[in-house]
């Protein structure tokens, strides 16, 4: 087997991936494991499940941290935390993330709220507090914020999600030029729709059929689709990379 050329490796660098105990977030955890990072792995009510991947990425590069990304104390305390026990931090990837559906008329206030506290002020303040850290690592300083392809796009029924999402685009290009004097990249990843529990659910008989008919690959994604594209940005290979939306979506809009 092929050495990993140096470009792509990860080796001693320190991840925090949030929202990491399933999902996207689970495997972006072990393919920036598998590359070399040690990982920390945030996770907000299921502790089992993070010790459970943590357990996954093996050799003792991972920890389990746990913090909701809406509480700024937390926010602190956890990252504060990765710094300590894991000596650093070079790569933030901003994954956590909840939807809330429903047609405008029938959305509540309290419902935007929550939505936007977690998918885009959560990623705010985990970012503004990494940052103080990214500084100090420079050019291996990473911020990589997980959107979607309805952030572009829009949705019927996701207004609520589809606003947290086109506003953490915004966000990546506005603190790509904040750091970009200081070598640091900050990208995003807009994954389109991929095999999760909350797909499954979702996507059932015809409706599936039909969304395939939209995908010109003619299949949904899978995890590692879009974690493949995390580990490059936060590589060496995309160091002139810098404020990009990377679409990983099938096709489904380009």
């Amino acid at each position: 087997m092929n050495a990993l050329p140096k470009s792509l490796s990860l080796a001693g660098r320190v991840a925090l991936v949030t929202g990491a105990s399933r999902g996207i977030g689970r495997a972006i955890a072990e393919v920036l494991a598998a590359r070399g990072a040690t990982v920390a792995v945030n996770y907000a009510r299921n502790e089992e499940a993070a010790a459970e991947v943590c357990g996954s990425l093996g050799g003792g590069k991972a920890i389990a941290v746990g913090f909701d990304v809406a509480d700024e104390d937390a926010v602190t305390a956890g990252i504060k935390r990765v710094v300590d026990e894991l000596g650093g931090l070079h790569i933030l990837v901003n994954n956590a993330g909840i939807s809330i559906d429903a047609l405008l008329l029938r959305a509540k206030s309290e419902d935007l709220r929550r939505v936007l506290a977690v998918n885009l002020e959560g990623a705010f303040v985990c970012s503004r507090v990494a940052a103080r850290h990214l500084l100090k690592v420079r050019a291996d300083g990473r911020i990589i914020n997980v959107s979607s392809v309805v952030g572009e796009t829009g949705n019927a029924g996701q207004a609520m999600y589809a606003a947290s999402k086109a506003g953490l685009i915004g966000m990546t290009k506005s603190l790509a030029l904040e750091f970009a004097g200081r070598g640091i990249t900050v990208n995003a990843v807009a994954p389109g729709f991929i095999e999760t529990d909350m797909t499954d659910a979702a996507l059932h008989g015809e409706a599936r059929e039909q969304l395939l008919r939209k995908i010109p690959l003619n299949r949904i994604g899978e995890p590692d689709d879009v974690a493949e594209a995390v580990a490059w940005l936060a590589s060496h290979a995309a160091a002139y990379v810098t404020g990009h939306v990377l679409r990983v979506n099938g096709g489904l809009a380009m």
